[in-house]
């Protein structure tokens, strides 16, 4: 089930943890690359044999993209109700993303200088929807809806379908529900790639978002430069820092919400009472046995989870600072006074009624979040990641001559004097 460590132990289980975060294997990267080659030589046709190989689907028959019939019929058969909560989650998404959004600006400074920074939305974004032992709309929904709110002309969206060449009818709904028209049935490095250079049938994006497999990210990773990516995404994880005052059972759930992804995801808790450990060990065993997929949670827990029980609270928020985990609950007393010493979580939960479930599908933040340790320096994704900035100078011939000089000297430092001469050629009484 879960295991409880304790002082000498400790620093056993966090290396393990971190094992996860190894390097990917050479394989891997040598696997991926012969893929990214392969489409960007061969277009389509390296796509469809790939998705012969590995979904065991004839695009060429099935075709790359699903008819805009397919994703109306696909809405229209969808429960009213469940329609009607995709849509209050969307704008809770849009409500959210749309705080903060940043705008052009323009400085008017000394001797008519005029400085600025235009902000422009991204022409065109593709989203990756992962497919495999789940579906995910909700990631369909944290990927486009901010791409939306930030102006984006256009969404691309790819997914994995079955042999048959079907996709989850609920993704399907889901983007027939935002407006995305462009829907194609490809997942898998291969579908990485085809966005990223484009095919004859799939369109060349300016942006990847949306987590996958280890060959998704692998691919994210290798194209980035070649087109812009979110991040590259590890498997999941969650820290919950607990104490006396907290609910066992509200615990236990919450690391069993995150073992359920898959068999590498990691559920941790981190508390100071001996006793509330053992509490939340015993409702994690009584839980795990209702869970449909126990299996993948049971192993998770047995390879990357564990509770680990320190001294008092500022030294379990070290250790969760070491961790930097995609999602942290604060099941403590108080939790809003601990939260300032918190800095490296990719999204926090504050108090035992703020699950990270409400995050992954309701409360509006995303649940695209740094993962392995990025989040000492990555963010969630966020409505900036589908804009970009353009600088605006505009100097004056009266500012030119103030500061002529000064930037010529500058120029001759770094021995650039092509850089000096077009600012001596714009400056009086020059030589």
């Amino acid at each position: 089930m879960i295991n409880i460590y304790k002082n000498n132990e400790i620093d056993t289980f966090l290396d393990r943890f971190e094992s996860r975060r190894t390097d990917v294997s050479d394989k891997v990267v040598q696997s991926v690359n012969e893929i990214l080659s392969n489409v960007r030589d061969n277009g389509d046709q390296a796509v469809a044999d790939y998705a012969k190989k590995f979904d065991q689907t004839d695009l060429l028959q099935a075709g790359f993209k699903v008819d805009l019939k397919n994703l109306k019929q696909a809405h229209q058969n969808l429960d009213i109700e469940l329609i009607d909560i995709i849509r209050q989650s969307r704008e809770n998404i849009r409500s959210f993303h749309a705080k903060g959004l940043p705008q052009s600006w323009l400085s008017w400074e000394q001797d008519e200088v005029i400085l600025g920074q235009r902000v422009i939305p991204l022409n065109r974004v593709g989203v990756y929807v992962p497919g495999g032992t789940a579906a995910y709309p909700s990631s369909l929904l944290m990927g486009a809806v901010p791409a939306q709110v930030a102006g984006v002309k256009e969404i691309v969206m790819v997914t994995p379908s079955d042999k048959d060449g079907n996709v989850n009818p609920v993704i399907l709904a889901t983007a027939y529900e935002l407006g995305i028209e462009q829907v194609f049935r490809v997942g898998g490095a291969h579908a990485i790639a085809a966005l990223a250079f484009g095919t004859q049938t799939i369109p060349r994006v300016d942006k990847i978002v949306g987590p996958g497999n280890i060959y998704v990210a692998t691919a994210k990773k290798l194209l980035y430069g070649t087109v812009g990516i979110d991040m590259v995404a590890g498997p999941s994880e969650v820290v919950v820092i607990a104490d006396d005052s907290a609910h066992a059972d509200f615990v236990a759930a919450d690391l069993l919400a995150q073992a359920e992804h898959d068999t590498l995801a990691s559920s941790i808790m981190i508390t100071p009472s001996n006793s509330f450990a053992n509490r939340v060990a015993e409702a994690v065993k009584e839980q795990m046995q209702t869970l449909p997929r126990a299996s993948i949670a049971s192993q998770s827990l047995e390879s990357y989870g564990g509770i680990i029980v320190l001294d008092d609270l500022p030294a379990c928020i070290n250790v969760c600072n070491r961790l930097a985990p995609e999602h942290l609950g604060l099941h403590i007393e108080d939790p809003w006074k601990w939260l300032g010493y918190l800095t490296t979580s990719g999204a926090i939960f504050l108090g035992s009624y703020s699950p990270e479930a409400v995050g992954d599908y309701w409360a509006g933040p995303n649940h695209v979040l740094p993962t392995n340790g990025s989040g000492r320096f990555f963010s969630p994704l966020r409505t900036e990641d589908f804009l970009k900035t353009s600088s605006i100078i505009s100097y004056s011939e009266k500012a030119m001559q103030k500061h002529g000089d000064k930037i010529i000297r500058f120029a001759n430092a770094e021995g650039l004097q092509a850089h000096a001469n077009a600012i001596q050629r714009r400056i009086k009484n020059n030589a």
